[in-house]
């Protein structure tokens, strides 16, 4: 009997270390499919943190694009300024000097002039065009109603 235990005793054994190496080699292949996981997320990450930096890289050159554009539109603004302030100059330098330009500027604006400078507040393209097609038609001076 001793004999027959002590074969079972080995058979015992060696199913054991068979079965602690099968269990060691499924941990393994866990492990494996767990750090391929990580690469691959891993590389996803790397990819959209390449996209945001390319992103960003255009968000910064149209950055660089607009304050550029904006730069050269004040300074066109301030252009137009001093060309309306040079104009309102001239125009009151001529008013003091000459008295038929000063009583023509005085006269009030003729009715039809005055409702082509009358508006209301405007907010959006439809208020604009049903402002437009609700406006009266204007005659001629002569042709008054």
């Amino acid at each position: 009997m001793s004999t027959l235990r002590q074969a079972l005793y080995g058979f015992a054994l060696l199913a054991s270390i068979a079965l602690l190496i099968w269990g060691q080699s499924q941990r393994i292949e866990v492990a494996d499919t767990r750090a391929e996981q990580a690469d691959q997320a891993a590389s996803a990450a790397r990819d959209r943190a390449t996209r945001s930096e390319e992103t960003a890289a255009q968000l910064q050159t149209s950055l660089q694009e607009e304050r550029a554009a904006q730069a050269k539109l004040r300074g066109v603004q301030d252009q137009l300024r001093q060309g309306l302030a040079a104009r309102q100059r001239t125009i009151e330098d001529l008013k003091r000097e000459n008295a038929e330009l000063r009583l023509w500027a005085d006269q009030p604006l003729p009715d039809a002039a005055r409702r082509m400078r009358q508006r209301p507040a405007i907010t959006g393209a439809a208020a604009y065009r049903d402002w437009l097609s609700g406006r009266g038609a204007l005659h001629p001076v002569g042709d008054q109603p």
